[in-house]
């Protein structure tokens, strides 16, 4: 009936005939997040294949509720594991530093585990934007450009734990990726170039101006680029090591500024 909001069944069958493999639940979570006048709009929205996190406008990441906006990468759940070891990583209060931060979240988690001085980097102005709004409530600040060159040099040798969630799909891999992410997130949030470690590389190699003594960067990668990233740790004089949760399919790479 005109002027009737579907239901969860419809809204179930409208999804898995998508291709929405987790159709009930993602039924159960817009019926809780649209009003009823927007209901139609937002499972259209979610047919035409933008992520779920867009649409409704926030991922759950570390148990919080993150803002995300349209053309802004989405946080992975598996990027949890990231935060959990910079956590583990901190003694007592610390200055953090996110590169590539995206919606912010990394940093935003980290926020709510430790006592934190939280400055986070992106170059997308969309992102920039949206990690604004989720890092105000921590009292952080977030800064637009390459990497660390907007950062202000008051910064340099007190960061405790750099964290970075850099792209790293191989270009050729790109297109083999769900249509949610290749169409709906910014390529240079996901692609890495020829062996997805450009980016890495480049945090590795100005990580050291900016940590402290003793002080951790911490990026994701995969299984298989592990050893790379540690070579190209090593080759930016951090000391480095793999943290590996084979259950959320994640790995991480720390890398330690040696003591002076």
């Amino acid at each position: 009936m005109p002027g009737v909001p579907p239901t969860h069944a419809e809204i179930t069958a409208t999804l898995r005939a998508a291709g929405c493999v987790f159709a009930e639940d993602e039924a159960t979570l817009l019926l809780a997040e649209a009003a009823p006048a927007d209901l139609e709009r937002m499972v259209a929205r979610r047919v035409a294949g933008e992520p779920l996190e867009v649409v409704v406008g926030w991922a759950e990441f570390c148990g919080l509720r993150i803002a995300i906006d349209p053309g802004v990468f989405v946080p992975r759940r598996r990027t949890e594991l990231l935060v959990r070891e910079a956590a583990r990583l901190a003694d007592g209060p610390a200055v953090v530093l996110d590169l590539c931060c995206g919606s912010g979240a990394l940093g935003v988690a980290l926020a709510h585990l430790v006592p934190v001085e939280l400055y986070a980097v992106d170059v997308e102005p969309a992102a920039v934007r949206c990690a604004r709004r989720n890092v105000a409530a921590v009292g952080g600040q977030v800064f637009e450009g390459d990497l660390d060159e907007p950062l202000p040099e008051s910064l340099r040798g007190r960061v405790d734990l750099l964290v970075a969630n850099v792209p790293y799909v191989p270009s050729t891999e790109i297109a083999r990726m769900p249509p949610e992410a290749r169409e709906h997130e910014p390529r240079v949030t996901l692609d890495g170039g020829a062996d997805g470690l450009d980016v890495l590389r480049r945090v590795a190699a100005v990580a050291p101006r900016w940590l402290a003594p003793g002080g951790h960067l911490l990026v994701e990668t995969s299984e298989e680029q592990a050893v790379a990233a540690v070579a190209a740790f090593v080759a930016a004089g951090l000391a480095a090591r793999v943290v590996v949760d084979d259950e959320a399919g994640a790995t991480v790479v720390v890398g330690t500024r040696p003591d002076e």
